[in-house]
C-alpha cells in the first residue's frame, strides 16, 4: 500500500477508536463527577481537550501510516508494537479516569503510556524520523496530561467517592 491508503486507513481508525474511548463514558464538561473535582489553575478550558485529541491523533494516524510504509524495515514490527500498547493505554485511560474515577490508576497508565509512546518515537525515528516528529507533540500533551491527572488526585484524595462510576456507555448517546 502507499502511505495515501496508509494514511486513509490509520487516521479514520484512529479518530474513531479516540472518539469511541472518549464517549464510552461521560467525560470532560459532560461528568458531574469531573465538574465537582478541584482542579489546578493550569487545567485548560473544557472545549480544548476534544481539539487537542483531534488534532493528535491525526497526526498520530499520520505517523503511523508513514511508519506502515516502510515496508521490510529491520525493527518494524516492534515499533507497531510498541505503538499498538500505548495507543491501546490511550484509549484505556479516559474509562479509567472518567468512568471508574481511579485517579491514581489512570496516573500510573499515563507515565505507562508517556514510557512506551517515548520507546515507540524513537523505534519510528531509526526507520521514519517524520513519523517520529509527528509523535512529539503528543508526547508533550500525554506529559502535561499526567501533570494534570496527578494533580487532580492529589487535590480530590476522595474523588472516587464524591459522584458514582459511570457503568453505562455514552456511545451512542
Amino acid at each position: 500500500m502507499s502511505f495515501a491508503r496508509w494514511a486513509l486507513f490509520c487516521v479514520p481508525l484512529i479518530l474513531l477508536l479516540g472518539f469511541f474511548s472518549g464517549r464510552s463514558v461521560p467525560a470532560g464538561d459532560d461528568s458531574l463527577w469531573y465538574q465537582s473535582l478541584a482542579k489546578p489553575a493550569l487545567t485548560p478550558p473544557g472545549w480544548m481537550f476534544p481539539l487537542v485529541w483531534a488534532t493528535l491523533y491525526v497526526m498520530l494516524g499520520l505517523a503511523l501510516a508513514i511508519f506502515l510504509n516502510a515496508r521490510g524495515a529491520r525493527g518494524r514490527r516492534l515499533a507497531i508494537g510498541l505503538f499498538a500498547v500505548q495507543f491501546g493505554l490511550n484509549l484505556a485511560w479516559t474509562p479509567l479516569f472518567f468512568g471508574a474515577h481511579r485517579i491514581n490508576s489512570a496516573t500510573i497508565v499515563l507515565i505507562l503510556m508517556l514510557a512506551l509512546a517515548i520507546a515507540t518515537t524513537v523505534a519510528f525515528g531509526r526507520i521514519r524520523p517524520r513519523a517520529a516528529w509527528l509523535m512529539v507533540p503528543y508526547l508533550v500533551w500525554i506529559s502535561f496530561a499526567g501533570v494534570l491527572t496527578w494533580r487532580i488526585g492529589q487535590l480530590n484524595m476522595d474523588a472516587q467517592a464524591l459522584v458514582p462510576g459511570a457503568r453505562t456507555s455514552q456511545v451512542i448517546g
